[in-house]
């Protein structure tokens, strides 16, 4: 199975493009589909740590039918309740089926695409991201995009909209707070309107994953005051 590692303008943006020609296989993760990822699979999601997840849900988009139908996923939910080992698992199915699959932190894209505007490189770049099977953008709505960023996503997400490509987002913002993110109601409502037209939408609610061990609210052995 070869891996081509996709950087963008001297950033390393933790996007990986695959191209499987092998067999199909699960006998090793491919570590590079996602640099920084760990190795997750839905084999590994703790489904009772987090039964909010609907996993009749999951289990159907792992079978890709929302590719062949150019549909577009979003998880919602508080940091570390599970939206991107999901997101990642989901990616890593498509590249086993030969599909080609990026995937990118939300801020890192944006300044990707921010630096090819800077450098007229900008219809290289969406040519990139907009012609895969398989784009997953993690952590929309963490750190601030700004306005040009904003509108160079929407270029984005439109051009994969009217291609019929798929998107899997994952955001800790609920889509009606997106302007507040983009710092615009009008390039929000774009945006929201391309990825949700056709699109499954999973809520994720609970306790982070990362706190699971963690009794918070309990004494933390050093005294005084809390």
């Amino acid at each position: 199975m070869a891996w081509e590692f996709a950087k963008g303008a001297g950033l390393d943006l933790q996007l990986y493009a695959v191209r499987s020609p092998g067999p199909r296989t699960r006998t090793s993760w491919p570590t590079g589909f996602c640099a920084g990822c760990s190795p997750t699979t839905l084999a590994d999601f703790d489904w009772r740590f987090q039964p909010s997840v609907p996993r009749g849900t999951i289990e159907q988009l792992a079978t890709l039918s929302f590719l062949e139908s150019g549909d577009n996923v979003i998880f919602v939910g508080s940091p570390g309740v599970g939206k991107s080992h999901p997101s990642i698992a989901l990616g890593y199915e498509a590249a086993l089926a030969h599909k080609q699959s990026y995937f990118a932190d939300c801020s890192k894209l944006v300044g990707d695409l921010v630096h090819a505007y800077a450098k007229e490189a900008l219809s290289r770049r969406l040519r990139l991201y907009g012609h895969c099977s398989l784009l997953i953008i993690d952590e929309l709505g963490y750190l601030d995009i700004g306005k040009e960023g904003a509108d160079l996503l929407f270029q984005l997400v439109n051009r994969r909209y009217v291609l019929g490509r798929s998107t899997i987002v994952t955001t800790n913002a609920p889509v009606g707070r997106w302007g507040d993110v983009f710092g615009s109601n009008v390039t929000a409502g774009a945006i929201a309107d391309r990825l949700c037209h056709r699109c499954a939408l999973v809520k994720i609610t609970g306790r982070s994953y990362r706190l699971k061990d963690v009794s918070i609210g309990e004494d933390d052995g050093k005294g005084g005051a809390s």
